[in-house]
């Protein structure tokens, strides 16, 4: 009975330790199918979220290189950063860029050619499915705003000198003067129509008017009128520029293109205002201080007068200083009671020969303003060569006597004196301008100037973005749509 009894315990044991073993091995089979399909999961998460860090690292690089594409000629000489989207073509357009982004983004994201002939795989498939350009700033946008944002950019490192303090202190003055608004030469002109009329008397006292015209002492100066400022004033004529251009294809002149609005923002206020006026002053030459390279040589005097020669715009700004220093010098001789008494002597011999003594008063007025026309030429011809003259002159400052006037032309004297040179004038005269009339003006002075270097034959400012945004979509792998968008510029966003 023993042997069975332990047989049978035997019996009943071994199947226990069979059911034990199999409830171990379907739980092991269980387990490791959930952590398998946990690890395959996290594997495919992993490859998503790397194809997605790829293609943002690769947006990111196409970015940068499209920016880094600006064009070199402009940055060297203005100091601007713009994408020249013509890339030395004559077809500027921003789909030229859009294919450039697609370039880079390619390079640095699928697969060479000689990766696909090789048949090589990757653990991270995806392709560029679509690119859009969905926004971009073009220098020339809301007349020159992103292209003076640029300037203002360049130029907030620099800091405001005592020069462009001294540009409207000197407005000020001749505000306060009114020389800026004053037009003697038109006051002349009706003199000298006053003078030259006919004058009806009976002198003899026969009962009968005769006819007597008036003999103007001051007749021969008023008579170089016509000759032009710039003849009578210039040192030498024929040292004057030649240099001449077509403006009809220039930036003030043509239809320009527009970007999207992206960012035509920009700083306003006194401060802006004035590192413009100083980036003027830094890129742009003028009479006496021409840039080697330049188109135009007298540059700052385009941007005043906008002519299409040297020579026509040198005379325009000539005409503007004209007006106000002979309304200066118009003012000093009638402040001047000695002035006036030289005047009012040589009128009232002139009227007592003419037998006219009611016409003192026009002759003298006539001799004065002749004296005025004298010795504002003196004045442009003292600036021509290089000297300075106060915008308020005093008797010490002043340069042709009465004698001299009526042979001015043999007195004028070069350099020398002080005050304001020509371009301190030329200052004041561009500062008065409106901002965007100054903005479009040196939008052609740059794209003349550009367009001489290599390459840039037919170079556009409305062809140069400066912001770009670009919306990416790509197909990822297991059929992942992937999209970034990006923008990007040579300015921070405000």
């Amino acid at each position: 009975m023993d042997w069975l009894r332990k047989y049978l315990i035997r019996s009943t044991q071994k199947p226990e330790k069979s059911q034990v073993d199999a409830y171990l091995t379907v739980y092991l089979s269980l387990s490791i199918t959930i952590i398998l399909s946990l690890v395959l999961a996290l594997l495919q998460s992993a490859r998503i979220g790397a194809v997605k860090m790829k293609s943002e690292l690769s947006v990111d690089i196409a970015m940068n290189s499209v920016l880094g594409e600006y064009n070199r000629a402009l940055f060297d000489r203005y100091g601007l950063l713009f994408i020249d989207t013509s890339y030395g073509t004559s077809n500027g357009s921003v789909i030229n860029t859009r294919d450039h982004l697609e370039n880079y983004f390619s390079k640095n994201f699928e697969r060479t050619s000689v990766g696909m002939l090789t048949g090589r795989t990757t653990l991270m498939p995806a392709k560029l499915a679509n690119l859009n350009i969905t926004g971009y700033s073009i220098a020339t946008d809301k007349k020159g705003a992103v292209l003076r944002r640029q300037i203002i950019e360049y130029m907030k490192g620099d800091p405001l000198d005592a020069a462009i303090g001294s540009i409207q202190k000197n407005v000020d003055e001749l505000k306060s003067c009114g020389f800026d608004k004053s037009d003697i030469d038109d006051k002349a002109k009706d003199n000298e129509k006053e003078v030259s009329s006919p004058y009806y008397a009976d002198t003899d006292g026969d009962g009968e008017a005769e006819t007597y015209y008036a003999d103007n002492p001051a007749s021969q100066v008023t008579a170089q009128r016509g000759i032009g400022i710039l003849p009578l004033a210039a040192p030498d004529i024929d040292e004057i520029s030649s240099a001449a251009i077509d403006s009809s294809g220039c930036a003030s002149k043509r239809s320009l293109k527009k970007g999207t609005g992206l960012d035509e923002s920009e700083k306003k206020g006194i401060g802006p205002n004035h590192l413009f006026e100083k980036y003027l002053h830094e890129k742009c030459g003028c009479y006496g201080n021409e840039l080697e390279g330049s188109k135009l040589q007298y540059e700052l005097e385009y941007i005043f007068a906008g002519k299409d020669s040297d020579y026509a715009n040198l005379e325009k700004t000539l005409e503007a200083i004209f007006v106000w220093k002979e309304a200066a010098n118009f003012a000093h001789i009638m402040g001047d009671a000695s002035k006036r008494a030289e005047a009012q002597a040589l009128a009232l011999t002139a009227s007592v020969l003419l037998t006219l003594p009611e016409l003192e008063h026009q002759i003298m007025m006539a001799i004065i303003f002749a004296w005025s026309f004298a010795e504002t030429i003196s004045d442009l011809r003292i600036l021509l060569s290089g000297g300075k003259v106060p915008i308020i002159k005093t008797a010490s400052t002043w340069n042709l006597s009465l004698e001299h006037m009526l042979e001015f032309r043999d007195h004028l004297k070069d350099g020398g004196g002080t005050g304001l040179s020509y371009k301190d004038y030329l200052n004041i005269l561009i500062y008065l301008e409106k901002k965007e009339k100054k903005t479009m003006r040196l939008m052609d002075v740059i794209e003349m100037n550009i367009r001489k270097t290599e390459g840039n034959l037919n170079f556009k400012l409305d062809d140069c973005v400066d912001i770009l945004c670009a919306d990416f979509e790509i197909n990822g792998p297991y059929n992942k749509k992937i999209e970034i968008e990006r923008s990007y510029g040579y300015e921070m966003f405000e």
